[in-house]
């Protein structure tokens, strides 16, 4: 899956929830902060996997305000070992 969330997401603990939560179900890949202010992420795992991660995604943590949420899913890699941020 890539995503890009957009709204108040940067600066809020967005990264960190995201990353806690991949972690949490077990999904590989990672998360960063893009210049024009919005959250980008890849992730594989299996499609319950990718929809709990999506809801998180469509919510962040309490200090977010997710305004915009685009994403996308594809055949996975396999390229990713754990979950982590950039």
């Amino acid at each position: 899956m890539r995503a890009t969330v957009r709204g108040r997401v940067q600066g809020v603990g967005f990264r960190y929830g995201v990353l806690s939560e991949a972690k949490r179900i077990g999904v590989a890949g990672f998360v960063e902060n893009r210049p024009d202010g919005a959250v980008y992420v890849e992730a594989e795992g299996s499609p319950g996997q990718l929809d709990r991660l999506e809801a998180f995604l469509r919510e962040g943590p309490p200090a977010a305000r997710v305004e915009a949420f685009d994403s996308e899913r594809s055949a996975a890699s396999g390229g990713f070992e754990g979950f982590s941020w950039h």
